[in-house]
């Protein structure tokens, strides 16, 4: 027994050493190394070979060895049970040594690992297993804060990327309402809240239209989509490449043999590129000479006041009548603008086309299909003509009122072509009609039902209220188309100073013959003589009442011309 105790004292004396050299490996908390230096120093003969035992096999004495290190010697058994072991001052330091001591551990579980694991085994293990979750638990916690102010940062980012995101949509938005509220106009097939239909200044009567559409569009010049798709005050403007700008002048009366009942002083014509502004072709002046042969009388088609009508032939072999308006009236500059502008964008079968048009120096001229069987008024009352047969008027009556019920219902806002007449009317091999002579047309607007404007027309086609107060309504027109059915049903001009029975025109001689014709059937006294009673006695009928209805004094009472066509 003797023996084995004063073996005990080396073991104790090479024991410091192994604490000197392990306390690196010792990461985790102090609180573990404690419990096992405690009893080492209550039995001082035996426990100091346990003391040396647990330090050689357990890390966690190495914090508490840490401070005697300077004095391996017994220090380390004596300050073992010192507070020191579990002060707070090891869980400071456990980072550093975590980091430095894996490659110490291992030298000193090689020199001592022999003698001591096999004295005492039991109490190591279980000072073991309690440090190494608490290292690891540290280590877990710095990385949980690390991930948690990244997963932090990052959040606030992604709010920021969509808050930023958000805040571009609405101002995106705001300017295309912005835009819409700036631009927005009515439907495109009616512009009848459009503002110039509550503008009557523009339409009274001996105020010229024209200069006020200058007026307009200089004030306010709106971008051109939108101008496309509005009318101006008194026509509708097309906007798209103007051609060049005319000189401030030009006349024109309306067609061949037109007397027109309101004369005009000339003015600055509107701007060529608010009423010419259209998608047609144009021409030079040299071209359309060579076309007509230099405007040679031969090719010469008809002329009036307004100048001279030629047949052409392009170089692509179409052929076609160009028009060419002559100075000095005043008038014919804004005829040729408003025919250009409103011609322009109608498209029917019953109406005459635009191929064209000419503006070179004082030159201008007007480019249409060409309609090659002449007019209505040359077959009609053409001196050695043969006699118009019935069908054929009344076939010319139906295509001249499906052309007009185009102007008047199918185009928004309406057009009023203010100069029906025959002499307007063209007519192709077949007959077929077309209208023709836009120069005097109107564009009007549904909310303005009654207009007054400058008296313009050719005398016995005017309609009463028209001619007296300068009230304008696509009614004025169907009074001319009455006027024009009176002389396919009379075979009589509207007027005629030669005819001494005719009181003051056709109209009035016609109405009480009329309404005694459709009481009593009999038509002999209205119907033109030439056709020999070779007429169809219903078809008669109807025309004549739809004559009468359409000469009515009142504009209220006359039918639209859609109804005069069913």
């Amino acid at each position: 027994m003797s023996a084995p105790t004063p073996t005990s004292p080396p073991s104790n004396t090479t024991a410091p050493p192994p604490s000197t050299t392990t306390p690196p490996p010792s990461t985790p908390p102090p609180t573990t190394p404690a419990t096992p230096s405690a009893p080492p120093p209550t039995s001082p003969p035996p426990p100091p070979t346990p003391s040396a035992q647990p330090p050689a096999s357990t890390p966690p004495p190495p914090p508490a060895a840490s401070p005697p290190s300077s004095s391996p010697p017994s220090p380390p058994s004596s300050s073992p049970p010192s507070p020191p072991s579990s002060s707070p001052s090891p869980p400071s330091s456990p980072p550093p040594p975590s980091s430095t001591t894996p490659s110490t551990p291992s030298p000193p579980s090689s020199t001592t690992p022999s003698t001591p694991t096999s004295k005492s085994s039991p109490p190591p293990p279980t000072s073991t297993s309690t440090p190494s979750p608490a290292g690891t638990s540290g280590g877990s916690s710095g990385i949980s804060t690390g991930v948690v102010v990244g997963i932090a940062i990052g959040g606030v980012a992604i709010l920021l990327v969509v808050s930023l995101f958000f805040i571009c949509c609405n101002k995106r938005k705001r300017r295309r309402r912005d835009d819409e509220a700036a631009y927005y106009v009515p439907p495109p097939p009616g512009p009848k809240d459009d503002p110039y239909g509550g503008r009557q200044q523009y339409w009274q009567q001996n105020a010229p239209p024209p200069p006020d559409r200058v007026v307009a569009a200089m004030q306010n010049p709106p971008p051109p989509p939108p101008v496309a798709s509005r009318p101006s005050p008194p026509p509708e403007r097309v906007a798209m490449p103007p051609p060049p700008p005319p000189p401030l002048f030009m006349s024109s009366s309306g067609g061949s043999g037109s007397n027109y009942s309101g004369t005009e002083n000339p003015y600055p014509p509107p701007s060529p590129g608010i009423a010419l502004g259209f998608s047609k072709s144009t021409f030079s002046y040299e071209e359309l000479a060579r076309a007509t042969d230099g405007f040679t009388d031969a090719n010469l088609l008809g002329q009036g006041g307004f100048g001279y009508v030629h047949r052409g032939v392009l170089p692509n072999g179409k052929e076609v009548a160009v028009k060419q308006l002559k100075a000095g009236s005043g008038q014919g500059e804004r005829e040729f603008q408003a025919e250009v502008e409103i011609i322009s964008r109608v498209h029917h079968k019953h109406l005459v086309s635009l191929v064209g048009y000419c503006i070179t120096g004082a030159h201008r001229l007007l480019v249409y299909e060409f309609v090659p069987n002449n007019t209505l008024e040359f077959h009609l009352h053409g001196k050695g003509r043969p006699t118009m047969d019935w069908p054929t008027r009344l076939k010319i009556a139906l295509g001249s009122a499906k052309g007009l019920a185009y102007l008047h219902e199918d185009c928004h806002p309406k057009i009023i072509h203010r100069d029906i007449k025959a002499s307007n009317i063209l007519l192709d091999f077949k007959f077929e009609a077309k209208v023709a002579d836009f120069g005097l047309a109107k564009i009007s607007s549904d909310v303005n039902t009654h207009v007054s404007t400058r008296v313009m027309g050719t005398f016995g086609y005017l309609a009463p209220e028209y001619a007296s107060s300068g009230k304008l309504t696509d009614k004025s027109d169907v009074f001319s188309y009455g006027v024009m059915l009176l002389e396919l049903i009379t075979g009589r001009r509207p007027v005629d100073s030669t005819q001494s029975f005719m009181e003051d025109s056709l109209v009035d001689w016609a109405r009480p013959l009329l309404t005694r014709a459709l009481e009593d059937g009999n038509f002999d006294t209205l119907v033109d003589q030439k056709l020999q009673n070779n007429y169809d006695q219903n078809e008669m009928a109807r025309m004549v009442a739809c004559a009468a209805a359409c000469v009515r004094h009142s504009a209220r009472r006359r039918p639209r011309t859609s109804q005069v066509i069913s």
